[in-house]
Parts: structure tokens; C-alpha cells; sequence
């Protein structure tokens, strides 16, 4: 079986792989660079559920292969759950310059005087997967965490870098920090995708 993941963030790629592998999901994996005339699918929705099933749901249509697609971001306690579905794109046009360093820097001027116990944060993952026939299947991860004032590793992407999960109890390194088997085994994006997984293997 093919199986199309809908993104072109080269840095998402290994990682939502890695995830299926271990979920034991037995597929060619494809990323959307393996379908130069694929339409772009702008994310208009308001919500990450929504977009992920937008993007899912073209691109199934398409390539005319199960596809999932994620939408997925970081909501701040202190910015009344922001950036969210804007954090990809939360200092600007995405895509312009070193986009992840951007965001991380508008968000950390944002946060600079706020004390540690308000730094609260959660990453959050809507994921679907839609198959040929229209069958449609949601996931949803949920990890939280706090923020720190400064960066630490150098692994993952995004606000990976300031973020401490709760989980396991007592951990103080960032997401960045971790391994990517660490990651995957208690990130928003795991928890989402091994869901996922588990529909995917009842229908096929």
C-alpha cells in the first residue's frame, strides 16, 4: 500500500515516518515532493482539525491514495491559547527567511516578563486521514508543557527548543534536546499519528 503524508515541511517528513513505522503501520510512505503537480492547499480554516482535513482531503483526491495530513502548533496559557494555528507562520509570510527562528524569537520578546509558573503551554495535533473512497478518520494529540526563556538543543523544529513536557513526571530537558525516538514516544504528533495508525490498519 502507498500512503501519502501531506506536507512539505522536509523536517516533518522522518519524523511522521518514524511514528507510523512504530505504530506498525507497513506502507511506502510518500512525501508530497514525490507529486510535482500537487495543488497547493492554503490553511484557512480556523481551526487545526479543520485544516488537516482540508489539506487530507485534496490531496486524496489528487493522487487518488489514503492520505493524512496534520495541522499542528503550540497554544501559550499566557496568549489565550496563541499562536495555535498561526504558529507556523506567527512572525510573518510564511516561508520568509529562517522561519523558525522568527517565531521563536517574536515568541520569547512576547514572553520575556512573564514569571515562570504563567509560562504554561500545550502542543497541540489534529491529524486525518482520508481514504480514496471518502472514508475519513480524526486524531487528536494533546502534550503539555512550559516554556523556558532560552533555547536549548538543537533537535526538532519549531518551538521545540523552549519547550519542557510535563512527561515524563520530573523531565527538565526541551523537546529539542531529546532523542527522536524520545520525542515520537510522548509528542502531540505521536499521540495523533499512532491513532491514526490504529484506524488505518481496521480499514485496510
Amino acid at each position: 500500500m502507498k500512503l501519502v503524508l501531506a506536507t512539505r515541511n522536509a523536517k516533518k517528513v522522518p519524523e511522521m515516518r518514524a511514528i507510523l513505522a512504530d505504530a506498525g503501520v507497513r506502507a511506502e510512505v510518500l512525501a508530497l515532493d514525490s507529486f510535482p503537480d500537487i495543488p497547493e492547499v492554503p490553511e484557512t480554516e480556523a481551526t487545526f482539525v479543520g485544516n488537516a482535513r482540508l489539506k487530507a482531503r485534496a490531496i486524496a483526491e489528487h493522487t487518488g491514495l489514503p492520505a493524512i495530513a496534520d495541522d499542528s502548533g503550540l497554544a501559550v496559557d499566557e496568549l489565550r491559547g496563541m499562536p495555535g494555528v498561526l504558529s507556523a507562520r506567527w512572525a510573518g509570510r510564511f516561508g520568509a527567511g529562517d522561519q523558525d527562528r522568527a517565531n521563536l524569537d517574536l515568541l520569547l520578546d512576547q514572553l520575556f516578563d512573564t514569571p515562570v509558573e504563567r509560562r504554561g503551554a500545550r502542543f497541540v495535533c489534529a491529524a486525518v486521514l482520508v481514504m480514496p473512497d471518502g472514508t475519513e478518520r480524526v486524531a487528536e494529540g494533546v502534550l503539555r508543557g512550559h516554556l523556558l526563556k532560552e533555547r536549548r538543543g538543537e533537535n526538532g523544529f519549531g518551538y521545540d527548543p523552549v519547550f519542557v513536557p510535563d512527561v515524563p513526571q520530573g523531565e527538565t530537558r526541551t523537546t529539542a534536546q531529546m532523542s527522536a525516538q524520545e520525542k515520537n514516544a510522548i509528542s502531540h504528533r505521536g499521540i495523533a499519528f499512532r491513532a491514526l495508525a490504529r484506524e488505518l490498519a481496521d480499514l485496510v
